[in-house]
């Protein structure tokens, strides 16, 4: 078991080390949101120290599952102690990017990207939005969440000047392609795609994230059938 400090939260960085260069499963990745978020409720709560069976009483997953989860990058726990939550946070903030300071352009300023320009989860999660483009003159030149909406035609030059990471696409999808290569053409490197289409482009470096909302849906619907079904046998 590696040291770790109770009061600082401090452990072994070699242990870390060969942990994260260990291969961490798509499953461990997809939970470490959901640990950042309640996390991040406890620290609101002015709670700073848990144990991974109170933890798992909050998230709904298994103290085991928590403890295995954590493990895959150096562990961060103490028997008889549990977990420092302001260390633990912090640590999976830099896990997830959180502290890069990475920035942000949205294109396309519908109902859609008007709506992530209202939202305070980029920069709650360490994205900051600089700027909106967008075809309709009608739209060009005004301010979203005080960021102006620009012609998309400046989206490359943009990119480029201004050091942009990150572009969130929510344009049609017969347009998705065309735009997005011009964003990675211009240094972006992640894209958040809600297009409506599975978006693929020939740049290995560029990360896609295709969002199907409707998919959300139905899985819910889905869920919502059978729960009805199981009651009515």
């Amino acid at each position: 078991m590696e040291h770790i400090d109770k009061l600082s939260g401090t452990f072994d960085s070699k242990k870390e080390t060969k942990a994260q260069k260990s291969e961490v499963s798509p499953a461990v990745i997809r939970r470490l949101p959901r640990y950042h978020r309640y996390l991040g409720e406890l620290l609101r709560a002015e709670r700073y120290r848990i144990s991974s069976g109170e933890l798992s009483e909050i998230m709904g997953v298994t103290a085991s599952q928590i403890r295995q989860d954590l493990n895959c990058f150096g562990g961060f726990g103490q028997q008889g102690y549990g977990y420092n939550i302001k260390y633990l946070y912090g640590k999976i903030s830099e896990l997830l990017g959180v502290v890069e300071g990475y920035r942000a352009v949205i294109v396309g300023a519908g109902n859609l990207g008007k709506a992530l320009a209202q939202t305070h989860m980029f920069e709650r999660r360490g994205v900051t939005r600089v700027a909106l483009f967008d075809v309709n003159h009608e739209v060009i030149g005004t301010e979203i969440n005080s960021m102006p909406v620009l012609d998309v035609r400046d989206l490359g030059d943009f990119c480029r000047e201004n050091d942009i990471q990150l572009g969130v696409l929510t344009v049609p999808k017969d347009a998705a392609k065309e735009v997005a290569e011009v964003m990675a053409k211009s240094g972006v490197r992640g894209i958040l795609n809600f297009a409506n289409m599975e978006l693929t482009l020939d740049e290995p470096d560029v990360i896609i994230e295709n969002v199907h909302l409707g998919d959300y849906l139905m899985k819910l619907c889905y869920e919502m059938k059978r729960s009805r079904e199981d009651r009515e046998k």
